[in-house]
């Protein structure tokens, strides 16, 4: 059956085509309610996805109807698109001042000459913001349009530079929640894959599920796709083209020879040897590095600022180079947007349309930092091969011991190391195992103290 969006919204529609739907876009006017009135939040949203979806389908024979419709809270008060850019400046500066809670609403519709089957559902996310100031909004507003977006930002792009944390949906604050659109679509027995891959059948030579031994794990682990070394290279370099050309590089030729010198003898003591290391210095003042996959390692110069000595920046470098070694990029990718995957893969060719603005997300969620365990695991590994390596695995533990005083003493930034790595306490008691410390009450203390707001 065909399938039909009721949706102006061109993040919607971007991302049905990112996940692979070949669909038609049908315009609809409906009068959506706007105040709640006496309707809960998820009532209201699901009211109005409901609206649009009949409307659609009152156009058509037969086929999928799909509607979503999308509401931002914050305090009792309910964010829209903005009428201008001072409305939108407003918003996001109000928005930037606590949590805030996206409500979508969707509506699958089943027609036929014959039936219509009607499934309504709700997803609700929280979000929370770093703080902005005006200049931060600014040059946000110059490299992205808030005029079409609900609350004025973007977290599928830019946005997501200064999202502090996501509870829930992360697809829920773009404006579709998948995994509910997906839940809806079996429930009226529509085969998503094999949809998919009759709209697509290049992508059975990509997919599929192969088995793989992890040296970081010491687990035999499933990747839903055709994992390979070589994809995972032409990905690295994929996004790392999309990183040039977004970032400013340090010029500073002692600044890359120490974090080249120091991360190629941490690459020659890890577990993964089959693929080339990059080591790179980004002119950023932010206390951050990031990891990519392929063997691609960033540092920015604020990072290089805080580190004491060489102990400190090889534990840094490490941790980054165990996070490769444990293939969390790929996992991360895999579990958050397979999309990106696929897209990276088909157009890795210097100057293809496809390419760029996958890598693009794709280095975004890297800033937003991996999973705890993952985190873990990488402290873990960054200070065994900070060992190897002839350096002092004790470097890891005062680097982050100064990680959280320097977050406790100052405002959180757009994108910083500490905020993407959670859990000091927790990290310091990991290494100590690793090297064999022994471990006091305090290190079972995991209970980070919020002194920002």
């Amino acid at each position: 059956m065909r399938i039909y969006l009721a949706s102006k919204s061109r993040a919607r529609r971007e991302l049905l085509k990112k996940l692979g739907f070949k669909f038609k876009v049908l315009d609809v006017e409906v009068k959506e309610k706007i105040g709640k009135g006496k309707l809960s939040y998820p009532q209201l949203v699901k009211h109005n996805a409901r609206l649009k979806a009949v409307s659609a389908a009152n156009k058509v024979k037969n086929g999928i109807i799909i509607a979503a419709d999308t509401v931002c809270v914050q305090k009792g008060r309910v964010f829209g698109k903005p009428r201008d850019l001072k409305d939108a400046k407003a918003m996001l500066k109000k928005l930037s001042c606590g949590p805030q809670w996206l409500y979508t609403g969707v509506a699958v519709i089943k027609k036929s000459e014959n039936s219509r089957k009607i499934l309504v559902d709700c997803e609700k996310t929280k979000v929370c913001m770093d703080k902005l100031t005006d200049k931060e909004i600014d040059a946000y507003f110059k490299k992205v349009s808030p005029l079409d977006k609900a609350g004025s930002f973007d977290i599928q792009g830019k946005g997501a530079y200064f999202i502090r944390r996501v509870e829930g949906c992360f697809y829920n604050v773009v404006g579709l929640p998948v995994r509910k659109l997906y839940l809806m679509l079996k429930k009226i027995n529509l085969k998503v894959f094999l949809l998919l891959f009759a709209i697509c059948p290049a992508l059975f030579a990509i997919l599929g599920c192969s088995t793989e031994y992890n040296l970081a794990t010491k687990q035999e682990e499933k990747y839903y796709y055709k994992y390979t070394t070589d994809n995972e290279i032409r990905m690295g370099q994929s996004i790392d083209r999309q990183v040039r050309k977004q970032m400013k590089f340090s010029n500073d030729p002692l600044q890359r020879k120490r974090v080249e010198d120091i991360g190629k003898k941490i690459a020659a003591v890890s577990d993964r040897k089959e693929i080339e290391y990059h080591f790179e210095v980004l002119d950023d003042d932010t206390v951050n590095a990031v990891s990519l996959p392929g063997g691609y390692v960033y540092v920015n110069s604020g990072l290089l600022d805080k580190a004491a000595n060489d102990d400190e920046l090889a534990c840094v470098l490490a941790h980054e180079v165990g996070h490769i070694v444990a293939r969390h990029s790929i996992k991360k990718l895999q579990a958050m947007q397979g999309y990106s995957i696929l897209r990276i893969l088909v157009a890795v060719t210097p100057g293809a349309s496809e390419a760029g603005g996958a890598a693009d997300v794709a280095f975004t969620q890297f800033l937003l930092g991996y999973s705890r365990e993952d985190e873990l695991l990488a402290d873990q590994l960054g200070a065994r091969y900070a060992e190897l390596a002839g350096y002092d695995p004790r470097g890891m533990i005062t680097f982050l011991e100064k990680l959280q005083d320097i977050n406790r003493r100052s405002p959180l930034r757009e994108r910083s190391y500490y905020k993407t790595h959670p859990y000091v306490p927790d990290r310091v008691r990991v290494v100590k195992q690793e090297i064999g410390e022994p471990i006091d009450f305090g290190d079972y203390i995991n209970i980070e103290q919020e002194t920002h707001k």
